[in-house]
């Protein structure tokens, strides 16, 4: 056995032979060499060990073609970034681990020209002298909400934990106890607010609050009032809380300013489209509220970012706190949050255009034709390994919004017989691009409310490529 080893390693071709050999000498004018280097080493020391292992007796799989196009293959694995675009046919449409929100067609144009340029980050052109990157969006957030002064962040958690700190840092911060919510990535309520240094007072119970239990506990070291949205969870039935209207009276008589924790804030009304009701920034706004902390990236469809309104004088003491510069945006943020924002300028054109409003937005005759689009695309198959069939679904706005919320969808269905379910959505995983389903009762589904029309022939190639697959000893 020993012997047999010594033979399989005298095999194994050398560093040399493998990089003259094609096709990795025609890589080397794709790759640089270091990386060819590191590609041909792991395959050899794979080698090594799988003969030491007793895994692999086959002296073809040690042929210098062989080794040349695993090398390869390893190669190209090494020099693909690790950020790569996917098709989401789950039917989430602010999917959180899938990148959240699109940027519309138009933001992406922007890109080019600014990233690849110097520009105006922080240079005021009128004055010929340093200017704010907060600038570039505030007047445009102003226009778009009626919000005295405007600031942004790099997330509504640095948003919430930035205007904790610097209203409420050393005092006491008033909160619903059934407000108390944790989003993704174990991001508390509670939690931030001892991270900023205020003390928490919680009023009421999980299911009721009433006006009353913030007055009785407001005292001199009440430093403000907070409202949270409880965008991702919805307590119902025996319930009461305080509106931002109320509470925002409530602070004017005791001087104590309001601030409230929408989450994923939205600019459209979305009930005036047939889904449930969800509080707009700007009526928030108009309720008295003096500050206003929500996300970019969710149901705003723009990039990620913590967006904060309200009344001037908290804005700009905000502005001042030193932990600002630690959380401000980049300039890739700053233009696509400003060429988002241009766009809800008309609401037509934002719910055309933002491919989240969009997708939220999609009617069912659109969806019907976009899956029997997809089924088309497919063509007839070998059914042996799965059946095709189109199939209702239902999907999701994700990202911690409505989640009560089932948007009426129509889903290309993917039906178990020589293949598992999970083996097929394993396979379509790992395809290139990526094909990201769902299983549900033992079938894979691929909705198409959030599979884009780009997208359409990429998919379909991906289930014909699975429908070719054949299983050992079949």
């Amino acid at each position: 056995m020993r012997e047999d080893n010594q033979n399989l390693f005298r095999k194994i071709p050398g560093v040399d032979r493998l990089l003259d050999s094609h096709p990795l000498s025609d890589a080397l004018s794709r790759f640089p060499r270091s990386v060819a280097l590191r590609a041909v080493h792991r395959v050899l020391e794979d080698l090594r060990r799988e003969i030491r292992n007793g895994s692999l007796r086959d002296e073809a799989a040690l042929e210098l073609e062989a080794v040349s196009a695993r090398a390869l293959h390893t190669l190209e694995e090494i020099a693909r970034p690790s950020l790569q675009s996917v098709i989401n046919a789950t039917g989430v449409v602010v999917h959180t681990n899938l990148g959240r929100s699109i940027l519309p067609e138009r933001v992406l144009a922007r890109f080019g020209p600014l990233a690849g340029a110097y520009s105006n980050l922080e240079y005021d052109l009128d004055e010929g002298r340093r200017g704010s990157r907060y600038t570039h969006v505030e007047a445009i957030l102003r226009e778009l909400t009626g919000a005295e002064d405007a600031m942004v962040v790099n997330n509504n958690a640095a948003a919430v934990l930035l205007c904790l700190d610097t209203l409420a840092g050393g005092g006491e911060v008033v909160v619903s106890r059934g407000q108390l919510v944790e989003i993704g990535g174990s991001f508390r309520i509670p939690e931030v607010m001892r991270k900023s240094g205020a003390r928490m007072v919680e009023v009421g119970t999980t299911n009721k609050t009433h006006l009353r239990d913030y007055e009785e506990v407001i005292g001199p070291e009440t430093a403000l009032l907070l409202k949270v949205h409880t965008s991702n969870f919805h307590v119902v039935g025996f319930t009461q809380e305080v509106s931002g209207a109320d509470l925002a009276a409530l602070g004017r008589r005791h001087g104590i300013p309001v601030m409230e924790d929408l989450g994923s804030g939205c600019f459209v009304d979305f009930s005036r489209y047939g889904l449930l009701r969800e509080p707009t920034v700007q009526e928030v706004l108009d309720q008295g509220v003096d500050l206003v902390t929500f996300s970019g990236d969710k149901l705003l469809g723009g990039p990620q970012a913590g967006i904060i309104l309200g009344r001037k004088d908290l804005v700009e003491a905000v502005k001042k706190n030193q932990l600002a510069r630690p959380l401000r945006i980049d300039k890739l943020t700053l233009i696509g949050l400003e060429e988002t924002l241009r766009i809800y300028r008309d609401e037509e054109t934002a719910i055309r255009e933002i491919p989240t409003l969009r997708m939220l937005l999609q009617d069912r005759r659109s969806l019907l034709r976009k899956a029997r689009r997809l089924r088309r695309l497919i063509g007839d198959l070998d059914t042996r390994n799965f059946t095709v069939t189109l199939t209702d679904t239902s999907s999701k706005v994700g990202g911690g919004a409505l989640p009560l919320l089932d948007l009426p969808s129509r889903a290309v269905c993917l039906s178990p017989g020589r293949l598992t379910s999970a083996f097929m959505e394993q396979r379509l995983r790992s395809h290139d691009p990526p094909v990201i389903t769902r299983v549900e009762k033992e079938q894979v589904l691929m909705d198409v409310r959030t599979i884009q029309d780009r997208e359409l022939k990429v998919a379909a190639r991906a289930v014909r490529k699975l429908a070719a697959y054949r299983p050992e000893g079949a």
